[in-house]
């Protein structure tokens, strides 16, 4: 007997095992469009955390885009073992049973699987302008003064462009006054200066910034930072509106895919790292605001102060919203019908 076996039989009575790394295992987050940077890191931490655990290697592939679109895809097929999508109506999609085979993807308990409603941060929607804002931007209403060409993704495929339109009518409820009609006249009027809307908020973020289109970009809080970031303050500026809407970006395991593919524990593990300390702080760093309390608060001041309201105070939720502004035939559509152009 060589002297590596005499060892190897000596350790199993002291419950000391070398165990081989399992086999690899991959996994598809099927996200929307501002999340490419978070994810990249979040990611690479993940993987590293897993593979200290189990000692099996873990990659991850990301796809993002506009979140009804991305949500859509997986209703067609896209075999996503997680999505971590721009609002709760478009993983209800997909817990109602629409796609191919008319069984749901993902269980309607999908919220109450993890802490905040399984959002694991949140965000809001700010105003982004170029340096020394020349057309004087400062609230919603300016958004809809004539001359004032404003860019926005599409709400019918990017939930991004559907907190744009929500804070905006939000706005306009809250004004002297205020009431659904002329919440409607002053939303419509917004829409009229948009000439063109990109299918998601990556895309509205290029037109603005690198294409040179529109005056004044509706974007998510952390897409207008990052572009801040990455082309200079002395380039664009952030304009904090008076008032904004509470977003809470929502993820989940599409059930149907993790049982076939026999991921549902890498799948689960994964989200819930989202809500760890380190993954907390990876989304504080790409200006999300972190779900956590205590995270939240190492964060807090590179945000500028903002009143926020959320969707079930003003809409009634996602569901509500949902049918009345964005289905189709709906307010938004109605709007659109009725804008020139």
């Amino acid at each position: 007997m060589n002297f590596l076996l005499k060892a190897i039989l000596l350790l199993l009575p002291l419950g000391l095992q070398i165990l081989p790394a399992r086999a690899e295992v991959g996994l598809l987050n099927v996200s929307y469009d501002p999340t490419r940077e978070l994810y990249q890191d979040y990611n690479l931490a993940f993987a590293t955390y897993w593979r200290n655990k189990t000692r099996q290697i873990l990659t991850v592939s990301a796809s993002h885009g506009g979140s009804g679109k991305q949500a859509r895809s997986v209703l067609d097929g896209k075999q996503a073992d997680v999505v971590t999508l721009g609002l709760a109506a478009d993983i209800d999609l997909l817990a109602d049973g629409q796609n191919a085979t008319a069984k749901p993807l993902i269980r309607p308990d999908w919220k109450q699987r993890l802490p905040h409603n399984a959002a694991p941060y949140t965000s809001t929607i700010v105003l982004l302008v170029r340096k020394g804002n020349p057309k004087g931007i400062r609230d919603w209403a300016d958004l809809a003064r004539p001359g004032v060409e404003v860019v926005t993704p599409d709400p019918r495929t990017s939930a991004g462009a559907r907190w744009n339109y929500l804070a905006a009518w939000g706005y306009a409820l809250r004004q002297p006054g205020g009431n659904e009609a002329s919440a409607r006249a002053f939303v419509s009027q917004v829409f009229r200066n948009v000439k063109k809307m990109e299918s998601g908020a990556r895309g509205a973020t290029a037109a603005f910034v690198v294409m040179g289109q529109g005056d004044v970009l509706m974007a998510w809080e952390n897409e207008a930072y990052l572009a801040v970031k990455e082309w200079g303050p002395d380039k664009y500026e952030i304009v904090t509106p008076s008032v904004s809407i509470l977003t809470e970006p929502p993820v989940a395991v599409v059930d149907a895919v993790v049982d076939k593919r026999g991921t549902r524990k890498e799948a689960e593990e994964y989200l819930k790292y989202l809500y760890s300390p380190e993954g907390q702080d990876i989304i504080g760093k790409h200006y999300y605001r972190p779900a956590d309390p205590r995270v939240a608060e190492r964060y807090a001041r590179q945000f500028a102060p903002l009143k926020l309201f959320t969707i079930d105070e003003v809409f009634g939720g996602w569901k509500r919203a949902q049918k009345t502004h964005f289905a189709k035939g709906g307010v938004f559509d109605q709007i659109l019908t009725h804008s020139p152009g």
